[in-house]
């Protein structure tokens, strides 16, 4: 993902394409480790206790602490596609900003948004 101030329109959908592709030959050629993963992940994002929607806000969060671009606007996407609204994104990145102060807000208040504003046209 371009690493600029100028985001193009549609910088969250070119970099969720961009992490398609990698894991896609990520996983051609380490089946062996990629399949057990995507087996992993898959059970841990199912309705459960908790509902899928609350795991990827809860995942937003560790994405915003980390400043994971690619995870933050992956499970924006997925939180939003989950029944999240706008409100639920902004207490997620408030939690994240709690524990991770100023490098977590500066995600919440430029990706986060851009993600969400584009995810919702």
């Amino acid at each position: 993902m371009p690493q600029s101030f100028e985001r193009s329109t549609s910088f969250a959908e070119e970099a969720l394409a961009e992490y398609k592709e990698g894991i896609g030959t990520f996983t051609e050629k380490m089946p062996e480790l990629a399949e057990p993963y995507h087996l992993f992940t898959e059970a841990c994002f199912k309705e459960g206790t908790l509902s899928t929607k609350i795991k990827h806000l809860m995942a937003l969060s560790i994405s915003i602490v980390l400043q994971d671009e690619y995870c933050i606007i992956y499970h924006v996407e997925r939180s939003l596609n989950s029944g999240a609204i706008e409100e639920e994104l902004f207490e997620a990145a408030g939690v994240a900003a709690a524990f991770g102060g100023g490098a977590a807000m500066s995600q919440a208040v430029t990706l986060l948004q851009d993600a969400i504003h584009e995810f919702r046209q």
